[in-house]
C-alpha cells in the first residue's frame, strides 16, 4: 500500500512499515546519526517495523527530495484521521527523523498523511517541527555511563552516601537469608519474562492504572522485540535470581549506546531486600561494560530515578491539531482531560491525594490475573 502526496519542494510517500526497503532503513539511521540525536531505540526503524506487525494503523511518511529520502515520520492512524505517535503508550521517544536543515510545516505534513491530528506524550527534545504544539514539558532522567560504571558509582556515593551502601547491604542480606544471588544481564528465560509480566500486571492493578500487559498488542510487541537481532533496537531481559528463583527483572530496549528503561518489576515477597534497586545497580554495571553510554529512565516521577540519575532530558506532551472535524473531535476527547492531569501534577498535595486514591481503588478491585494468549508506569523498586 503506497500513497503519495506533495509538500512544497518535497514528495511524500506513505507506506506501511513493512514496505520500508533496506535502503530506506539505512537512510533513516544515517539521518539520525547526522542529526546528532541520541541513538534511542524507540526512534530506530526496527521499532516502527515491529509496531507495524501488531498495530494495523501503523504508517511511515517518507519525505523525498529529488528521489532521495530526506526524512521519515512514523505514526499510527485511526478513525477520522486521528493520529498518534508510533507505539503511543509504550514508546519513550517520539518524533520525526529529518535531515538537518529540512523545513516543514507540521499541519502541512499531517495533511499530506491524511491526518486531522497527531498526539505525542514523549516527544524528544530538538523536534522543532512539533515542539511549538506541546502542551507540557516533562523531565526524563538519564544515567550517564560514558565514563564507565566506577566513575558513575563514585558520583553516586558523593551525591547519596547511604544509598549505594544500603542497597549493597540488602543484596548481601538477600544472599544470606534466601540463597545465592545471581544476575544475568541478557537472559534467555521465558519463565522469568512471564513472571515479570505477572508482577507488572499486579502492580498496574494495585496502583489503579491500566494493565498494559492485558493488551495483546503490547505482549506481542515485547515478544517480537525480545527476539530481535537488530543491533540498534533489540530487547534485553535482565534478571536477578536468589536461590535460582527470579526475584526482580527488567525488559528494556537497547541500541549500541542507549538502553531504555521500559518494564521493571519485582516479586513483592522479597520487597524488604529492595531487589529492584539491586537489579538496577547490577544492570548499570553490566550495561557500562557492554558499551552502553546512556540509560534513559523515562519520564514520570519516581524516587529511585531521582537517586540514580545524573541529569534530565526534556520531553514533551501535546498534539498537533488541524482545523478540520477530526481535529475538533480529538481536542474535545483529549485536551480537557490532559489539562486536568496537568493541573493535578503541578500541585504536589493534590497529586499525592490522587495517587493514594488510585492505589486504594486498585487494592479494592485487585483480582488474580488470568492471561489470555501469549512502559509507562515503571515500578518503583
Amino acid at each position: 500500500m503506497t500513497q503519495e502526496a506533495v509538500l512544497p519542494g518535497k514528495r511524500v510517500l506513505v507506506l506501511r512499515p513493512e514496505e520500508l526497503s533496506p535502503n530506506d532503513q539505512k537512510m533513516w539511521r544515517e539521518i539520525r546519526t547526522e542529526s546528532g540525536a541520541p541513538a534511542n531505540p524507540f526512534l530506530d526503524p526496527a521499532f516502527t517495523v515491529a509496531v507495524g506487525r501488531v498495530r494495523p494503523g501503523a504508517r511511515v511518511a517518507v519525505l523525498q527530495d529529488d528521489g532521495s529520502p530526506v526524512g521519515f515520520f512514523p505514526y499510527e492512524s485511526g478513525p477520522l484521521g486521528r493520529g498518534r505517535a508510533i507505539g503511543l503508550g509504550v514508546s519513550d521517544s517520539q518524533g520525526a527523523v529529518l535531515r538537518p536543515g529540512i523545513r516543514l510545516d507540521a499541519r502541512g505534513l499531517l495533511r499530506s498523511c491524511a491526518l486531522s491530528s497527531w498526539e505525542f506524550d514523549n516527544l524528544e527534545a530538538g523536534q522543532g517541527l512539533f515542539v511549538p504544539h506541546a502542551a507540557e514539558e516533562l523531565a526524563s532522567p538519564v544515567v550517564d555511563l560514558a565514563g564507565g560504571f566506577e566513575r558513575y558509582a563514585q558520583g553516586l556515593r558523593a551525591k547519596s552516601p547511604g544509598f549505594l551502601r544500603q542497597t549493597l547491604a540488602k543484596e548481601r542480606r538477600l544472599a544470606r537469608q534466601v540463597g545465592e544471588v545471581r544476575f544475568v544481564y541478557d537472559a534467555d528465560d521465558p519463565a522469568a519474562l512471564r513472571a515479570l509480566m505477572d508482577w507488572k500486571s499486579a502492580q498496574y492493578r494495585r496502583t489503579g492504572r491500566r494493565d498494559r500487559f492485558a493488551q495483546e498488542w503490547i505482549t506481542r510487541l515485547v515478544d517480537l522485540l525480545g527476539r530481535s537481532e537488530e543491533p540498534e533496537c533489540r530487547g534485553v531481559l535482565s534478571v536477578l535470581y536468589a536461590a535460582d528463583r527470579p526475584v526482580a527483572a527488567h525488559f528494556g530496549l537497547r541500541s549500541r549506546t542507549v538502553l531504555s528503561w521500559w518494564f521493571p518489576a519485582y516479586d513483592r515477597a522479597y520487597a524488604k531486600y529492595s531487589p529492584g534497586l539491586v537489579l538496577q545497580l547490577r544492570m548499570l554495571e553490566a550495561a557500562a561494560a557492554d558499551g552502553v553510554e546512556t540509560v534513559d529512565l523515562g519520564s514520570g516521577p519516581a524516587r529511585y530515578k531521582e537517586s540514580l540519575k545524573t541529569r534530565d532530558l526534556r520531553v514533551y506532551e501535546g498534539a498537533v491539531i488541524r482545523p478540520v472535524p477530526g481535529g475538533a473531535v480529538h481536542w474535545l476527547g483529549r485536551e480537557p482531560a490532559r489539562a486536568a492531569r496537568r493541573f493535578v501534577r503541578n500541585r504536589p498535595r493534590l497529586a499525592g491525594a490522587a495517587a493514594r486514591a488510585l492505589a486504594e481503588a486498585g487494592r479494592l478491585r485487585e483480582q488474580p490475573l488470568v492471561r489470555v494468549g501469549h512502559r509507562r508506569g515503571p515500578q518503583d523498586p
